[in-house]
């Protein structure tokens, strides 16, 4: 399968209004952006397809949180990564190839998104910025659909975002409302018939390149 995207090339940076951050036009390190979900369309998908899943993973987050975004710290870049969920959508209908930017986040929304715009029949997971918030009381909740890129200010790795669809041989994964990462590979086992990727990378660091 191919996946692409009007939004940004393979491999290249991701432009600030697809990111939950931007650097800020004062110096500020970091401030909110217009957090839209980028244009992604698909082709390819094997005889036997009943529906897609859409994910879109960091596997560059700091697997330590102690100087993220500290003040005089720097996130090395040789500290051991984990994976942070930034959009996970399942049950997409296999008559469905792309999805506009906008479409499905235009902006943030304090606490989640509580029914986030998808394809019709789609089904949107967690995104992990649930734990990320879970100890704000402004914004703790359950974070639902897309919320995009904002990795540590001063991390000396740039992220790399990898938006993957899975061509699937069922029709509906059986998961629960508000499902997240874990739980969708567990549930992708045994049902994928082929998948396609397309990477894009992000930095708050402006001596990252």
């Amino acid at each position: 399968m191919q996946i692409k995207s009007d939004s940004f090339r393979d491999g290249a940076r991701i432009p600030a209004e697809f990111a939950f951050g931007k650097p800020g036009d004062q110096g500020e390190p970091c401030v909110l952006s217009a957090n839209r979900n980028p244009h992604l369309a698909w082709s390819g998908a094997p005889e036997g397809t009943r529906s897609f899943a859409l994910v879109c993973i960091d596997s560059d987050v700091p697997s330590k949180g102690d100087d993220v975004n500290q003040e005089g710290r720097v996130v090395s870049a040789g500290l051991p990564r984990v994976d942070f969920a930034h959009w996970l959508v399942i049950d997409i209908p296999p008559s469905c190839n792309e999805i506009a930017a906008g479409a499905c986040s235009d902006g943030i929304t304090p606490r989640g998104k509580r029914a986030p715009q998808g394809p019709a029949g789609s089904r949107q997971g967690r995104n992990d910025y649930t734990g990320w918030f879970a100890s704000d009381p402004d914004m703790a909740g359950d974070w639902l659909g897309y919320d995009g890129p904002c990795p540590p200010w001063n991390d000396a790795l740039l992220h790399h975002y990898r938006f993957c669809v899975y061509a699937l041989d069922a029709a509906r994964l059986e998961l629960p409302r508000n499902f997240g990462w874990a739980e969708l590979q567990a549930a992708l086992g045994g049902h994928i018939l082929d998948q396609g990727e397309i990477i894009g990378t992000y930095s708050l660091n402006p001596a990252v390149r």
